[in-house]
C-alpha cells in the first residue's frame, strides 16, 4: 500500500515506551532521531499499490532495517534475528514498544530489494549524506573537492576452472532431464564426480599430466550428456532448455585465451579482472567506481560498472553521480596514476598522482589521496563488498550502495560517540560569540555560551 500519514499508536498502560527506557544519548537512539524518515515515504510510496495484494511493510522498517545490515556487514536472515535481541535497532526501525515477535521474514528483503532496484537505492546514501550535513559532521566546504579510485567486488562464486565447469554443467543437464523425466543413456553420476576429485588432486600435487588427463575426461562426460540431451529433446521443449543449452555449449567451446568467457553458470554476469595484485592475480566479479571526500573520506558516491572498463572511462559518470548525491558542484578531483587519458570534460580539475611542479598547498591535497585506499578495505571487511551475495548485474550495483551506506552510518555513529556534547550543542553560539568579540561586539550571549 502507499505511504499514508502516521498514526500515534495509543498508550499502553502496561508496557514502557522505548524512548522512556533507552539512553538517548546511544549513537543508534540519535541518529534515529536524525534521519528524515518522511523522505523515504514520499520517494518510494510510488512502488506501492493501493488496492491489489496484502499491505506492505512500512519503509522505515525496510530503508531501516537495511541501512543496519550494511553497517554491521550482516546476513539477510541475521539482522532480523538480531532484531529481538536489541532495543536500540528497533527503535531505530520505528517501534514504540519492545518487540517481541520477529517483524518480517528474511525473503521480503529480497523482495523489496527487486521493487525498488539500484537507482532509488541510492536515495539512502543522499540522505546519509544530507544528515550529516545536518549534524555539522559534513562541512559544504569539504564537499568541493574528492578522490576518485576503483576497486573490485568479488562475486559469491567458487574459484572457476575448466574442469570444475564441466562437471558442474553436467550434473546441471542430468537434474534438469530427471526433472523432465527424460531417460539419458548415461549421467557419469558416478566417473564424474570421481574425475573432478582426482583432477583437483593431482594438480595440488603438481602431477600436472594425470591431471590434465582427468580434465578431458571431464569434458568427453559433460560432451555426451549435452549430445544426448539434444537428441532427446522435442520441438516444443527446445525454448525451456534454451537458456541452459546456450550457456553449457558456451562453456564447452570456450578456450583458455578466449574473452568474455562464463565464469558460473548461477552468476553469468562474472567478469575476471586483473588489477596487478601480487597476492591476487585475478578477480571474480566487477569493478566498483568509489568517490570519497578528501579531507574526512565520506563516501559521497559509489557504483557497479560492468564490462570491465578503463579507469579513465569511468571518471565522468563517478563524478556526476557524486554531484546528484551532494546536491553540489565538485571543483578538485584527485586520482592516481591508473586515471590517464580519462575522457572526462567537466569544469572540475583532474590531479593525478605523482605530479610534479605542483604549489605547495595542492601537493598536500594531493597526498591525501592515498587516504581512499584504507576505506575502500574498510568497505570490503567492514560494510560487504568483499563478497557479494546478491544475484545479477542488479544485484551488484544494489550490494555496491549499500556498503557506501554502511560506511557512512558507521562514521557517523562514531561521531556522534566521540564529538562531545557541548561542541554538538554550543557550537553555533560560541562561535558566533568569538565573532562578536573580534568585532568589539560584547552582547549576552556570552552569558548564552
Amino acid at each position: 500500500m502507499k505511504a499514508k500519514a502516521k498514526i500515534q499508536n495509543q498508550e499502553n498502560l502496561f508496557k514502557s515506551r522505548l524512548d522512556q527506557i533507552l539512553n538517548n544519548k546511544h549513537p543508534m537512539f540519535m541518529l534515529a532521531n536524525q534521519i528524515d524518515w518522511d523522505f523515504f515515504e514520499k520517494e518510494f510510496g510510488e512502488y506501492y499499490c493501493e488496492d491489489n495484494g496484502r499491505p506492505g511493510l512500512p519503509i522505515r522498517l525496510m530503508v531501516g532495517i537495511h541501512y543496519l545490515k550494511s553497517a554491521y556487514d550482516a546476513s539477510d536472515e541475521f539482522v532480523v534475528y538480531t532484531f529481538l535481541e536489541n532495543p536500540y535497532w528497533q527503535y531505530f526501525l520505528g517501534f514504540e514498544f519492545f518487540q517481541h515477535n520477529f517483524p518480517l521474514d528474511p525473503t521480503s528483503l529480497v523482495k523489496w530489494r527487486h521493487r525498488i532496484g539500484s537507482e532509488a537505492m541510492e536515495m539512502l546514501l543522499r540522505e546519509l549524506l544530507e544528515t550529516a550535513q545536518r549534524m555539522k559532521f559534513l562541512k559544504p566546504s569539504d564537499m568541493h573537492r574528492v578522490t576518485v579510485d576503483t576497486t573490485v567486488q568479488e562475486k559469491a562464486i567458487a574459484f572457476p576452472t575448466d574442469g570444475r565447469l564441466y562437471n558442474k554443467g553436467r550434473e546441471l543437464l542430468v537434474e534438469k532431464a530427471k526433472e523432465e523425466g527424460i531417460n539419458l543413456r548415461q549421467t557419469y553420476s558416478r566417473l564424474g564426480p570421481r574425475a573432478s576429485i582426482m583432477q583437483g588432486r593431482y594438480r595440488r600435487a603438481s602431477q600436472y599430466k594425470r591431471a590434465k588427463k582427468e580434465e578431458k575426461n571431464l569434458k568427453n562426460y559433460f560432451g555426451r550428456v549435452l549430445r544426448d540431451v539434444e537428441r532427446r529433446l522435442t520441438v516444443d521443449q527446445l525454448p525451456e532448455w534454451g537458456y541452459l543449452l546456450e550457456k553449457c555449449h558456451r562453456v564447452y567451446k570456450q578456450k583458455r585465451a578466449d574473452k568474455n568467457k562464463l565464469y558460473s553458470f548461477h552468476a553469468p554476469e562474472v567478469e575476471c579482472i586483473g588489477k596487478g595484485k601480487a597476492h591476487k592475480k585475478y578477480e571474480f566479479g566487477c569493478k566498483v567506481s568509489v568517490v570519497t571526500t578528501t579531507r574526512d573520506n565520506w563516501v559521497v558516491g559509489i557504483q557497479a560498472l560492468h564490462g570491465n572498463p578503463y579507469d579513465g572511462h569511468t571518471l565522468a559518470g563517478a563524478i556526476t553521480q557524486a554531484e546528484i548525491m551532494m546536491d553540489g558542484v565538485i571543483d578538485t578531483v584527485f586520482a592516481d596514476r591508473g586515471y590517464r587519458g580519462h575522457d572526462y570534460e567537466g569544469d572540475a580539475e583532474v590531479h593525478l598522482a605523482g605530479k610534479k611542479k605542483i604549489p605547495r598547498t595542492l601537493k598536500r591535497w594531493l597526498k591525501r589521496r592515498n587516504a581512499i585506499e584504507p576505506i575502500i578495505g574498510h568497505l570490503k571487511s567492514d560494510n560487504g563488498l568483499d563478497r557479494n551475495y546478491l544475484m545479477g548485474e542488479e544485484g551488484d550495483r544494489i550490494n555496491a550502495i549499500l556498503a557506501g551506506c554502511g560506511a557512512n552510518i558507521r562514521k557517523v555513529l562514531r561521531a556522534i560517540l566521540f564529538v562531545p556534547d557541548f561542541i554538538k550543542g554550543k557550537f553555533d553560539q560560541i562561535w558566533q560569540v568569538i565573532k562578536n568579540i573580534g568585532s568589539g561586539k560584547l552582547t549576552a550571549q556570552m552569558q548564552v555560551a
